[in-house]
């Protein structure tokens, strides 16, 4: 490991904010880094901008120590409006500064890709959470990278999708079926969500975040939470802890069964489609059943939780999971044992395990490449410490492996549900939160089912919400599918993209 990473993480001079560290840095500081982040263990976990009264802004980024899962933010001011690019060292970072300058307006210098990514030219301002200024809503023509061979091509393919997928443009090039460029245009769904939040009350951006991403709006009301809970310095109280980590399950159980037929479905196998719905469906009920929303959307409050879990409820869960335990089986091996499903996934869209490890893929798009990171095992936060799981991890990095690993995830959730209706406590719902005494930070790093889900808050000395960052891990995931399907053929890239299912929402906020 690298002198300056060590040191930066174990300085005493650091601020400590509950289990990680804050470093205010100077230019110097920042490229050195970003230089570190070549270490194999060090991780990008986010990058963001923030104005403070005083100055043109602050830039900050999350640094993860995978060995010992230690967490640094380092802040820079940029009195200038600039600050050195870490794309220019790292390329996870580069669609994150290009963000930040369409919200904030602060110039990484020396960016490697220095176009818009969010701002589409149609918001009728520009850096609309730095300084704001009027700009006509024409449209901005977008330049894609070239491609240049005999016998190339270009196939646009979106914004707009069949089915009722968000809206991504994908610009391929190929080479007759084969593919030998991908970019991705995103930034069609931006909802301004981190503009909302600022002066927004607790209770009021804890509803945001949850609808920050609809398929994960537990595990971003999680997050959320955890980072109010440190910031104010408030301990949940242990059943609602236990609840929160319920709901979490069901959400990612619900999810990997609706993916694992939905890329069957892509591999034109219907059949597994319609069975993984119908168990998706068992799951979505019993949440219905159980806490009053299928989703359990506003469940997790900073605090505590909404909803207990009655009788009818925990027997509606033990039903769904009676019943999932008896046909998840023959699923599974009904997968296994169709050629015709084994010829599609099998060595397509394969990722690089060392790719993956350079841009801190999480998830099951991680897992399947090699990655064993999972924050509920890494951080380890309650009641994840006291629970009995594995974390499954394949190195195969193709379609298949990440179907096995959303089959194993699946078959691990089926077992913690069961631990935790088993050893829930009773006890209160909510703890007071009491006003703050002055500004206070909290940060928070959550395992949603696509992976890691990190949530950087600062709270006012009037308790309002001053800046809230949702980085979802989709951000580094995205640019990942651009890899997998160089050398495939276009008619696989539906079956690739399926496999990631990455969030158009979440990244977009």
């Amino acid at each position: 490991m690298a002198a300056f990473w060590d040191s930066i993480l174990k300085s005493p001079a650091g601020a400590p904010h509950g289990n990680w560290q804050r470093y205010a840095v100077d230019e110097t500081g920042w490229q050195r880094a970003a230089e570190a982040l070549a270490n194999p263990a060090a991780v990008l976990l986010g990058l963001w901008a923030d104005t403070l009264s005083g100055n043109s802004g602050t830039i900050r980024m999350a640094l993860l120590d995978e060995t010992t899962h230690e967490i640094a933010v380092l802040e820079l001011a940029c009195p200038d409006g600039t600050y050195p690019s870490v794309g220019r060292q790292h390329a996870p970072a580069q669609r994150l500064e290009r963000a930040a300058r369409d919200l904030f307006g602060l110039v990484p210098d020396d960016a490697p890709d220095r176009r818009p990514w969010l701002d589409h030219g149609r918001w009728g301002t520009r850096q609309p959470l730095g300084q704001a200024r009027p700009d006509a809503a024409a449209g901005d023509a977008y330049a894609f990278l070239a491609a240049e061979g005999d016998g190339l091509h270009q196939i646009p393919v979106g914004p707009v999708h069949a089915g009722i997928i968000e809206p991504g443009h994908f610009r391929f090039t190929a080479n007759g079926e084969a593919v030998v460029r991908l970019e991705e245009r995103l930034g069609y769904v931006h909802k301004g969500i981190e503009g909302l939040m600022a002066g927004a009350s607790l209770a009021d951006a804890a509803r945001l975040a949850a609808r920050t991403s609809g398929d994960s709006t537990v595990a971003y009301a999680l997050a959320f939470a955890q980072a109010a809970e440190e910031a104010l310095a408030v301990e949940p109280p242990t059943r609602a802890v236990w609840l929160r980590a319920l709901m979490a399950e069901l959400e990612r159980l619900a999810n990997h069964l609706g993916d694992f037929g939905a890329v069957c479905n892509d591999a034109a196998f219907g059949l597994m489609h319609a069975h993984c719905s119908v168990l998706r469906e068992l799951v979505l009920r019993a949440a219905d059943t159980a806490f009053g929303h299928r989703l359990m959307r506003d469940r997790i409050l900073p605090g505590g939780v909404a909803a207990d879990l009655t009788g009818e409820g925990r027997d509606a869960i033990g039903a769904m999971l009676d019943e999932i335990r008896l046909r998840l089986p023959k699923l599974i091996a009904l997968y296994d044992h169709t050629p015709s499903l084994q010829d599609r996934t099998v060595s397509t869209g394969w990722l690089d395990p060392a790719l993956a490890r350079r841009f801190g893929a999480g998830g099951f798009v991680g897992r399947a490449s090699g990655r064993a990171f999972d924050a509920r095992r890494a951080r380890a936060y309650p009641p994840y410490d006291r629970l009995s799981f594995e974390v499954p991890v394949l190195e195969a990095g193709d379609v298949d492996a990440r179907v096995w690993i959303r089959i194993r995830e699946a078959e691990q959730s089926l077992s913690l549900i069961a631990q935790i209706l088993n050893g829930m406590p009773d006890g209160p719902l909510v703890s007071p939160l009491d006003p703050v005494s002055g500004p206070a930070e909290g940060l928070a790093l959550v395992e949603g089912f696509r992976g890691d889900i990190l949530v950087w808050l600062r709270i006012g000395a009037d308790g309002r919400v001053a800046r809230c960052h949702l980085r979802d891990p989709s951000w580094f995931q995205w640019p990942l599918l651009e890899a997998v399907i160089e050398g495939n053929i276009v008619a696989d890239f539906p079956l690739c993209n399926k496999s990631f299912n990455c969030s158009y929402s979440g990244h977009d906020l």
